[in-house]
């Protein structure tokens, strides 16, 4: 029979293989993307596979520059993203506040009736949506997007979940010193919230770069396209070039990849302390 130690040593090593086999499970797709961008279109589905081509083809993310204008498509991408981003940090944070630590009159009502168009299907809302934006002049513009998008009843759930933990009476003594709701809001609770304000970094920026169905449905001009759009029309055109496919998608994950590494810290961690003493 084995002793207490040893099970517990039994389970975390069972553990480790369990989550080493996920991540290789997980990274087998893009290591199989990287390695297919640097190889000749007759070596991608060779069997078995060879992760490291011998010669590889560096030119792939040379030519696919050319090929479409794929500059274009990546810096309307990130300007749609970016403000987006920042918008719905603002809003999301700003609404959360309101709904966790202020008072007034059917709030929780309105928090509820605003958090249950979570359930709703965008497919359900999507040509009212864009009736209401071409009636409005901002047909095949990125500010249709940009109004769509700068809202987040998703966000300001998760934001409020997190204000609700940090203690009243921090917002409570604050006011006692003469503070303003703002200056609460920005003073205190926005250098508290690094960890939930990351966390909507990542799925809004995510959700907003690998956007298709959004850009598809309101963009018409090529110039205006974003980079999921031009990934498609990519495809179409030159549909066996498959060295080139693997290039171009290689290089819409990368922003991604940037913006995880770098805020994965206050993504993985809680709140240590609130900022009351003793």
């Amino acid at each position: 029979m084995l002793n207490k130690n040893s099970k517990r040593k039994l389970n975390k090593i069972l553990l480790y293989v369990v989550l080493i086999t996920i991540t290789v499970v997980m990274l087998v797709p893009f290591l199989w993307m990287v390695s297919a961008s640097l190889k000749f279109d007759k070596d991608v589905f060779t069997v078995p596979i060879k992760w490291i081509p011998e010669n590889p083809k560096w030119n792939n993310y040379k030519v696919i520059w050319t090929k479409i204008p794929l500059m274009k498509f990546v810096l309307n991408t990130s300007k749609i993203t970016l403000i987006v981003t920042v918008l719905q940090l603002l809003t999301s944070s700003f609404a959360a506040y309101a709904f966790a630590k202020l008072r007034f009159k059917s709030k929780n009502a309105l928090f509820l009736g605003y958090i249950a168009t979570i359930a709703v299907p965008w497919q359900v809302y999507m040509v009212p949506q864009f009736i209401m934006m071409r009636s409005i002049g901002l047909n095949d513009t990125h500010l249709a997007i940009i109004c769509l998008q700068a809202f987040s009843a998703f966000g300001v759930f998760m934001m409020r979940q997190f204000y609700q933990g940090v203690p009243d009476s921090l917002c409570e003594a604050a006011r006692i010193d003469g503070m303003s709701e703002y200056k609460i809001y920005t003073k205190i609770m926005l250098p508290l919230s690094k960890p939930a304000l990351s966390t909507l970094t990542i799925f809004t920026f995510v959700a907003t770069w690998n956007d298709f169905l959004g850009p598809s449905i309101y963009l018409t001009t090529e110039s205006k396209k974003t980079l999921q759009i031009g990934l498609r029309m990519f495809i179409g055109q030159y549909s066996s070039e498959y060295g080139l496919i693997m290039a171009a998608s290689v290089i819409s994950l990368i922003p991604v990849l940037i913006v995880f590494l770098c805020l994965q810290k206050y993504f993985v961690e809680g709140v240590a302390a609130t900022g009351i003493k003793g």
